[in-house]
């Protein structure tokens, strides 16, 4: 993985900037997952981000970074087992199937990063209770983000809220700092130890991505060299913001803003809310 060493903190006009490419990026994601439906094909859900992305004028971050080759696509998509970094093709959705959308965005030379899991039409209770789980322990994160804190009392909140509710996290994969670079300086992983790792400042941003696994945490990369599935083939969801270290508070910067998304702010959003508030009585902002 191509990791730009060394913490780089941001300055207000550049989380302006961050700001507007997490906005296109989320914009990009609503586009994917409103192609979400029986018969759609992973390449349909990737083509629906693009042509967003391309309208905003904004370049995809993920096309072309260096592995075992380039990443050939500007999303990531997975399905039921799937974790993370699978490659979109013909495969067609189904019925029950979780489907996790992973999308960069860069915008004059800043990175917005996000990732969503939905489920296409009536999914199992378990798959239902695997996203509630995932997306509040991206909450919890969230939560933790501020002054006085440290990364390690994030990755603690998040493994916190994920294995007293029965699942696991994923060790082999970390939330990052984002910026200039895809991943900048902090690693955070989903698991951790409070008063641990490295104190937060006013001007860090970072890709929270909580990767959660209804089974047991080993993973394995598939055939195709990118993409990683549970080790067991149980079911696993991602969700993942983009977030900013403020003196008043953790700050998402990649949501849709209310104003200037009306309708459509509320359709992405929503996939948010379920757990969206709570977290902001805490003093989280959209930015």
């Amino acid at each position: 993985m191509n990791w730009s060493r060394g913490v780089v903190l941001k300055s207000d006009r550049e989380l302006a900037i961050m700001r507007r490419a997490g906005r296109i990026n989320a914009l990009a994601l609503l586009a994917a997952v409103e192609a979400v439906r029986p018969g759609a094909t992973t390449a349909d859900l990737d083509a629906a981000a693009v042509e967003v992305l391309r309208q905003h004028k904004a370049e995809p971050a993920f096309l072309g970074y260096p592995g075992a080759y380039p990443y050939p696509a500007a999303t990531t998509i997975c399905l039921n087992e799937e974790l993370v970094h699978g490659i979109p093709g013909p495969r067609r959705l189904e019925e029950g199937d979780l489907v996790s959308i992973d999308c960069g965005a860069t915008l004059e030379g800043f990175v917005g990063d996000s990732a969503i899991t939905v489920g296409v039409g009536k999914i199992s209770d378990e798959a239902g209770r695997l996203l509630e789980v995932t997306l509040e322990a991206l909450m919890a994160g969230i939560g933790a983000m501020r002054l006085g804190h440290r990364t390690g009392d994030v990755s603690a909140a998040i493994q916190r809220l994920v294995e007293t509710r029965g699942f696991n996290v994923v060790r082999e994969y970390t939330g990052h700092g984002v910026g200039r670079a895809m991943h900048e300086d902090p690693q955070v992983p989903n698991y951790g130890r409070q008063g641990t790792g490295m104190p937060l400042r006013v001007g860090m941003t970072i890709a929270l991505e909580p990767m959660v696994l209804a089974g047991r945490p080993e993973t394995q990369v598939l055939e195709d060299e990118w993409t990683v599935a549970s080790l067991d083939r149980r079911l696993t969801a991602h969700f993942e913001h983009s977030v900013a270290v403020t003196k008043d508070g953790p700050v998402v910067l990649t949501a849709l803003d209310p104003v200037l998304d009306a309708g459509l702010g509320d359709r992405y959003n929503g996939y948010f809310a379920g757990f969206l508030q709570p977290v902001k009585d805490k003093g989280v902002r959209s930015q």
